[in-house]
């Protein structure tokens, strides 16, 4: 198993963590911590902490995302092929010639006669 592959499955992990994170937030406030925590006195657990809890693991998780898509493009190979361009160096360019086919000879019936 190849460096990008290991890299490749890593972020799509990660990728469907941070999904899971999001959709478990309400754009509102509410989300998993106002299902807790309903009534103003009776908190079950820290609400404040949960939704911290929440924000804190979206940032983590989207920079962990970030720097894994950034370190696979290093894992990329090249797979052994010569990758330097020689579109600026003059005198590697060979001349191609024009050569147009002719069509082979036909041959006549000429001498069967």
């Amino acid at each position: 198993m190849s460096t990008f592959t290991i890299f490749l499955i890593l972020i799509v992990i990660v990728a469907f963590l941070l999904v899971v994170v999001v959709m478990v937030q309400n754009p509102k406030g509410g989300g998993l911590s106002s299902t807790f925590g309903g009534g103003g006195s009776q908190q079950l657990g820290g609400v404040k902490k949960t939704t911290d809890f929440l924000d804190k693991s979206t940032w983590a998780l989207a920079t962990l995302l970030l720097v894994l898509i950034l370190l696979s493009n290093l894992a990329i190979d090249g797979g052994g092929v010569n990758t330097e361009s020689r579109a600026l160096d003059g005198d590697t360019t060979t001349p191609v010639e024009n050569v147009i086919p002719t069509a082979p000879e036909q041959q006549t019936e000429e001498g069967t006669e």
